[in-house]
């Protein structure tokens, strides 16, 4: 037994001697932290450090005598590797939205015994599912310990960086503006107050950002607001004074960060609380003074920052044709250096953002750079690591899925090259890939119609091979916020009236096709809803189009062109023609010969 395999063993002994001590029969270690965040500040990234699984989505359920992790399709090569060798099971599920923990765990126990979570990062929606479950089954559920803390020798604190405020005039509309805007919203809905634990919606609200998280400008913080008064709660010394001043001038005073759960304790009787079950906790939810009514219901704030500005927007592609030249910039490297001297996984990681980083407004990546070359590739969310990488020689296809955040906006794009001569199959394989891009990208669609309704617009053209992947076909991004950002998403997921498509919304198509062990391929756009003017326009309600805003060519080496039809063939050359035409102006030398090269119509 390696040395890291026998630390994860030892963590789990430890797990177990609390859960004796404790008198319960289980433990449930969600990926979450008080915010419920998608990236976890260190302190909270518990189900990583019990169980060695670096995997951004799962669920850790430890037993007197089994341990699981519960991870989607796009984790599970990742998972058995990292795995191997703690005693600690990979139960695979379909998507990360799943709960099939819920009834391993019923499976497990038996009636009187009892399941302990930390209702202080446990999503009130996954709560009111878990308490019906273990009901049912007989089986007692404790929330009201963290037992975590007992066994984390050393656990990391509150992160420590600075708030900054994000300015005009990439911020166009005033935070107190939005203050009001949020206000009427809950004031509609009858609510004297609201309480808002995202930490996105947070950022959003105030026009602050921060870096307590890799990859996300946000920072750890709940707000309190009612008709006159706003409370933002996080750890001391975070603020400097003249940001201080400036948030008091907006009725903005700040409170200690552990303040929130007697704040809401200390409500009026007779207040009435918006919260939103999907981005609060059990915890704070149980915080409320129960003298005052709390309505469930999604945050103000989530409608209003998917739907962004017209000057938005044109900050936002501003932004995509800066990092487009930081790509082409990038390609041309990276053609010219390929057979020339070495290059890795980990190479292309570190020239890329190198190039992002040149470009204006540039603030950091807005997730890990995804390289993969061939069987790396299959792996959606695979990471190269200094102990585990490929090197880029002989032939195959490359993935890199990539992105970077700036002052004006979000990016996230995946292109796939061919190295050297690629098969028969691959080509196969990326050509029925980018179909199902083209296919949703050139989508017309009536306003308010259901993200999820699209998603088999994607997949059409992998099915009809008996084909299809495993992941959602796109997710909304924020601007210079999450590159994951709801309520919308196009995927397999049962919709819900919150996922409906409006003007405004950014969102990626990213299709994929993976094969384990071998190769994988995904081709991803970001795309800007846009009214659209049809020949009927009115008569049947307001239509809705996509304006693709990544620009980045797309490769046509690996093609199959008998598997393209002629509209399709030909968006591909007038996005090739947009591409070209705006990132000319910032392109020079190599970089400008490459762009000209691969733009080239076919």
């Amino acid at each position: 037994m390696d040395s890291r395999t026998s630390t994860i063993t030892l963590r789990i002994e430890k797990l177990r001697d609390a859960m004796k001590a404790a008198g319960v029969h289980a433990a449930l270690v969600p990926s979450a932290d008080p915010h419920l965040s998608e990236y976890l500040p260190e302190r909270w990234q518990a189900r990583q450090w019990l169980s060695g699984f670096s995997g951004s989505v799962g669920t850790l359920v430890v037993t007197l005598d089994r341990a699981a992790v519960f991870a989607d399709t796009r984790y599970w090569t990742q998972a058995e590797a990292e795995l191997a060798g703690t005693g600690i099971e990979l139960q695979k599920i379909p998507t990360g939205a799943a709960t099939h923990f819920i009834e391993w765990i019923a499976g497990q126990l038996k009636a009187e015994q009892t399941l302990a979570v930390d209702g202080q990062v446990l999503g009130l929606a996954l709560a009111q599912q878990l308490r019906q479950a273990m009901k049912q089954a007989g089986i007692g559920l404790r929330t009201d310990i963290d037992l975590v803390e007992a066994v984390w020798d050393g656990r990391p604190g509150l992160p420590t960086a600075p708030v900054y405020e994000h300015l005009p005039p990439q911020a166009t509309v005033s935070r107190a503006d939005k203050l009001a805007h949020v206000r009427a919203a809950f004031a509609a809905q009858g609510q004297t107050h609201h309480f808002i634990s995202s930490v996105d919606d947070v950022a959003w609200l105030f026009n602050l950002r921060g870096a307590d998280v890799d990859y996300n400008p946000v920072f750890v913080a709940h707000a309190l607001l009612s008709a006159t008064e706003a409370t933002l709660f996080l750890a001391e010394g975070k603020v400097g004074a003249e940001l201080q001043a400036r948030l008091l001038a907006d009725g903005v005073k700040l409170a200690a960060y552990t303040a929130a759960p007697a704040a809401l304790a200390a409500l009026p009787a007779g207040a009435r609380v918006l919260m939103d079950p999907r981005r609060v906790t059990l915890g704070l939810r149980e915080s409320v003074n129960p003298q005052a009514s709390v309505r469930e219901a999604i945050n103000p704030s989530t409608l209003a920052k998917s739907r962004k500005t017209a000057a938005e927007a044109e900050f936002v592609r501003e932004a995509m044709a800066q990092d487009g030249a930081a790509m082409c910039e990038f390609y041309a490297w990276f053609e010219q250096a390929l057979g020339q001297e070495r290059i890795t996984e980990i190479t292309i990681d570190e020239k890329l953002s190198a190039a992002r980083a040149k470009r204006p407004g540039f603030v950091g990546l807005s997730f890990p750079t995804i390289a993969g070359f061939n069987a790396n590739g299959a792996m959606p969310h695979y990471r190269a690591t200094a102990d585990s990488h490929a090197v880029i020689e002989g032939n195959g296809l490359l993935l890199i899925d990539s992105g970077a955040q700036y002052l004006g906006g979000t990016t996230d794009i995946t292109r796939v090259w061919p190295i050297g001569q690629p098969s028969a199959a691959q080509k196969r394989d990326y050509t029925l890939v980018l179909k199902g891009t083209l296919n949703l990208s050139r989508a017309v669609f009536p306003q308010g119609t259901l993200g999820p309704m699209l998603d088999a617009l994607a997949r059409a053209p992998l099915w009809a091979y008996g084909l299809d992947y495993g992941h959602g076909t796109g997710h909304g991004v924020g601007y210079f916020m999450n590159v994951h950002e709801g309520p919308q998403n196009i995927s397999k997921a049962v919709p819900d009236a919150h996922m409906a498509m409006e003007a405004g919304m950014i969102t990626s198509i990213e299709p994929g096709l993976y094969r384990p062990g071998q190769w994988g391929v995904r081709i991803e756009n970001l795309v800007l809803n846009v009214a659209k003017q049809t020949p009927e326009h009115g008569a049947f309600g307001s239509m809705l189009a996509f304006e693709t805003l990544t620009l980045c060519p797309i490769d046509t080496h690996c093609i199959e062109l008998s598997l393209l039809q002629a509209d399709e063939i030909a968006w591909l050359n007038n996005y090739h023609a947009e591409v070209r035409a705006r990132l000319t102006p910032l392109l020079s030398g190599a970089a400008l010969a490459w762009l000209n090269k691969r733009t080239e119509a076919i």
